[in-house]
């Protein structure tokens, strides 16, 4: 008569569920990212447009068995380095939230680049999305307690293809569901949550569970997930009603099925993602299956490694006080890796094996803190709301800073540059540019701001001041000459009057333009003088040691190691004999004789270098083909060309020579590319083809940027990192439209994971090979990132790496003699003549400094590739803008800042090595709930 009873209550309820289920939870938000209507789904839940969200581009996808209308569409975004998108939600501080993100690719850009992105909660960042499929959802889950009445999820750092999202979804939570004890320092990511003993491989979520958690199906097998299922496992369900309010209320549904070991013992594997680290872990038990007054179901936890976790004995009967109930055992702080196996095993005084009905991992991520001029910048950008530049979301200088200012590399980062030139920004100069205490340059000119120029005292730091070209009135505050470091300032053509004050006039390192302020009293300026001082410093000295030391020893190197370690010949000796199985699945192999055929037997050479000769061939359906042909049968000529074959089997990318396939017949090993029209990036610097036609500055920063766009996809964009190691201006091809690929991957290595450097005799070209793998024989990526510092001096100047003519008589390389020029304020003695001043000197600058940083002698000193790429977008930019003004009316202006303006060396910014977070073990111990 109680189970009756029990199941018509249940059957009321379940009726009373359906009758209200499509009003859902007040505070759901449910965003249709792409989609251009809001609509409710079956299950109730209103979905809303963003079509607030202005940026990026809308498409629409379709993907087999997916019918549900919010997965019809995605919202992409530019693969550009240089800025974030975010959107910025609003919620109730104080209060706990799921936020989860899904992302369904699909396919949406038609060109099958899988991409590969960064997903962040303001300045936290979240995860890194992989796509590895075009039809699988990835979906990511965070548990946050709202500190502010807005929250930003931001998309950045596209490695490979474009940004993009499908849905966000923000759900409440209330009351002290899942309360830790450090969650204003800690956001909980969802690792796993599995409803074990599933009826279906759907998801449970709402309305069964009023939160719209996702409690995935134990029957749905994926990889690495949910694996060694232990012999006598069995499902196990339940209609009668569960009392779950408690706790983290899992919802009924979830509880009334369940797994059994009838064997004695429940065992799982699974992959958690995140891990490994610190993470809270819970398990739900409800009993389910009538038991005799004879049996006992009692278990214990084990966990490999963990032997303290199995003293506790579960008697969920016990503990839950009577059956049909919740009891939510788990640890909050605990420790787990990567591969997580655990067991449930029977106590020896139990007649029934365990039961598990549910179980959720979430990993510990810490929060960032954020810039420290944060709040300062949301103040600026509020009065601007509907501005573009203020749109951006997000922290101003974290996990990317916006596009209009740069920050440093602080662990908690400040401002230090703010460039809104020509932004059409009217009234007096914001307030809040004054309180930026790390400020090192500022830029406000061609606006329309009015009134006095503020006091920038708190900028100590400040060194570049542009307020030219506004309406500004009243006197030029004595305080600008109290800024010690202000080497320029620009304040011509606004309507200043009242006398300069003298410590600006006698100041003899600034650069000072107050022209075209007609009321301005010049009596003092008889001793005006300006000059730029740029100091060599102590460091800069060493690093010019290195670099000769360096030099020194390359030209005494007279031969290098032929040989590596045994195995490893061994290896390769395979390789070459018969490719690896990966590379023939993957390389198309050619018949020598259509290689012959479509050479003409070989009639047209088009280059050579150290592998053997390179030659034009045309395929039987047009293709137009380089074929390069090993002419050395030596053991490192043809490891060279099994690696060669073994990687470009296996990566693909625009800046890429696209590898077409190889052959290996009548003795000889040929590889097949695509062929390249225009060269090698060598030739049109100071090779024959010089003399038709000199390549432009901006062709040079478009060249530079797609190289980079190439290495970075090696450093950042494969598992695990490839290190071209021999990086140059030869291996740098040039296609029809002057697109630029990089070449030539004999010499390539793959990192190893974890490893911080690959031990490796040392392979490279003498001029651009990094002295400290040189000296160490340890390979990183900053190996190839002091190359390419090389080729950028190159493009500058039009010079060759290593020259016994060219950079006088104590230099003999390029590095040694821009180094000395630049450090000496002499930019102009490093650009190439044939360049004939078409270019803004400002973009010259940048891309001169980031070079020196990458030719560093320390690898940690140097920047990423990653940061280089974005120097030289931000030095396209700059010439656009030149451009743009020189043709709109605004080239006077345009030209004094041209002709004018240099970087100071002392803004340069140090590449430092990722910061690691940990736990003090002292505060966070394990501790069961």
């Amino acid at each position: 008569m109680e189970k009756l009873y029990l199941l018509i209550v249940m059957s009321i309820c379940s009726l009373l569920c359906i009758q209200t289920s499509n009003a859902q939870m007040s505070g759901f938000v449910s965003l249709n990212c792409g989609g251009k209507e809001n609509f409710t789904d079956s299950i109730g839940l209103e979905w809303k447009s963003d079509n607030r969200f202005s940026l990026g581009e809308r498409a629409t996808i379709s993907v087999p068995n997916e019918t549900r209308r919010q997965y019809m569409s995605v919202r992409y975004f530019p693969d550009d380095a240089r800025r974030k998108y975010c959107y910025t939600l609003d919620v109730n501080p104080r209060t706990r939230y799921l936020i989860r993100t899904t992302f369904l690719y699909g396919n949406f850009d038609n060109s099958n680049v899988y991409p590969k992105f960064d997903i962040s909660l303001g300045a936290t960042h979240w995860s890194t999305i992989v796509i590895s499929d075009v039809d699988t959802i990835e979906v990511r889950e965070l548990i946050v307690l709202a500190s502010s009445p807005s929250i930003s999820v931001c998309l950045s750092n596209a490695t490979t293809g474009q940004p993009f999202i499908s849905t966000i979804e923000l759900r409440p939570f209330n009351g002290s569901i899942y309360l830790t004890e450090r969650e204003t320092e800690f956001f909980l990511a969802v690792s796993a949550r599995i409803n074990f003993g599933a009826l279906s491989p759907d998801p449970i979520r709402y309305p069964d569970d009023p939160f719209d958690r996702l409690w995935m199906s134990d029957s749905l097998q994926k990889a690495n997930y949910l694996v060694d299922v232990a012999p006598g496992t069995k499902k196990v369900s339940t209609n009668m009603p569960i009392t779950v309010d408690r706790a983290e209320r899992p919802p009924e549904k979830v509880m009334q099925t369940a797994v059994v070991g009838t064997n004695g013992s429940l065992t799982y594997r699974l992959n958690l993602d995140g891990f490994p680290g610190f993470g809270w872990a819970v398990s739900y038990f409800a009993e389910i299956e009538d038991l005799s007054p004879n049996d006992t179901r009692k278990f214990h936890f084990k966990v490999p490694g963990m032997p303290d976790l199995s003293k506790p004995t579960v008697d969920i009967q016990e503990n839950a006080k009577g059956m049909y109930a919740l009891y939510e055992p788990g640890f909050t702080n605990l420790s787990f890796p990567f591969v997580f196996n655990f067991e449930f095993a029977r106590a020896s005084d139990s007649t029934r094996g365990p039961l598990l009905n549910a179980i959720e991992i979430n990993r510990y991520l810490e929060i960032n803190s954020g810039s420290v001029d944060e709040t300062v910048m949301a103040s600026l950008v509020s009065r601007h709301s509907l501005a573009d530049w203020a749109r951006e979301g997000g922290d101003p200088c974290l996990p990317v800073p916006w596009s209009w200012l740069r920050c440093n590399s602080d662990p908690q980062p400040k401002i230090i540059s703010i460039t809104l030139s020509k932004k059409y920004l009217t009234g007096s100069i914001p307030v809040e540019f004054t309180k930026l205490e790390g400020l090192v340059e500022l830029w406000l000119d061609g606006n329309s701001f009015t009134g006095p120029i503020p006091d920038f005292t708190a900028s100590k730091d400040l060194k570049i001041i542009h307020l030219e070209n506004n309406l500004l009135t009243g006197e030029m505050p004595s305080s600008l000459a109290n800024l010690q470091k202000l080497k320029e300032l620009y304040l011509q053509d606004n309507m200043l009057s009242g006398t300069i004050p003298s410590g600006l006039l006698l100041n003899p390192k600034l650069l000072f333009n107050y022209s075209g302020n007609p009321d301005l009293d010049r009596e003092g300026d008889k001793g005006h003088r300006l000059s730029i001082i740029v100091g060599v410093s102590v460091g800069a000295a060493v690093l010019l040691l290195a670099a000769v030391i360096f030099f020194l020893l390359c030209r005494e190197r007279k031969r290098q190691s032929q040989t590596d370690d045994v195995s490893s010949r061994m290896t390769t000796r395979r390789l070459v004999s018969s490719l690896s199985d990966t590379s023939i699945d993957a390389a198309y192999c050619f018949a020598y004789a259509d290689i012959e055929t479509a050479t003409k037997r070989f009639e047209k050479k088009v280059g050579s270098g150290g592998f053997g000769m390179v030659y034009f061939g045309k395929m039987k359906d047009g293709t137009e083909v380089a074929v390069k042909v090993l002419t050395s049968n030596s053991f490192q000529g043809k490891k060279e060309f099994t690696n060669e074959v073994t990687l470009l089997s296996r990566i693909h990318h625009r800046n890429l020579v696209q590898f077409l396939g190889y052959c290996q017949e009548e003795g000889k090993s040929i590889l097949v590319y695509e062929f390249m029209h225009n060269g090698t990036l060598k030739e049109h610097l100071y090779g024959p083809l010089t003399r038709e036609k000199s390549v432009s500055w901006m062709k040079r920063l478009e060249i530079a940027e797609d190289a980079a766009k190439g290495i970075e996809y090696l450093h950042t964009g494969c598992v695990p990192t490839i290190i071209h190691r021999d990086l140059k201006s030869s291996n740098i091809l040039l296609d029809k439209n002057m697109k630029a690929k990089i070449s030539d991957f004999g010499l390539s290595k793959f990192a190893i994971d974890g490893s911080t450097h690959v031990s490796s005799i040392v392979r490279g070209t003498i001029g651009y090979l990094d002295p400290e793998y040189y000296i160490s024989q340890q390979l990183t990526d900053k190996s190839d990132v002091y190359s390419f510092g090389v080729i950028l001096l190159e493009l500058i100047s039009g010079q060759e790496a290593i020259s016994n003519k060219n950079f006088g008589a104590n230099c003999h390389n390029i590095i040694q003699w821009a180094r000395t020029q630049i450090e000496s304020g002499n930019i102009q003695g490093i650009i190439d003549p044939s360049l004939q001043n078409e270019y803004n000197i400002q973009s010259i600058w940048k891309i001169a400094e980031k070079a020196l940083m990458c030719v560093q002698a320390h690898g940690s000193m140097r920047p990423s590739i990653s940061e280089v790429l974005k120097e030289i977008q931000d030095a396209i930019l700059i010439e656009k803008e030149a451009s743009l003004a020189n043709r709109g009316g605004n080239s006077d202006d345009m030209s004094k800042i041209s002709s004018n303006s240099s970087y100071n060396l002392g803004l340069m910014e140090l590449g430092t090595a990722d910061q690691y977070h940990s736990f003090e073990e002292s505060n966070f111990q394990p501790a069961a709930r």
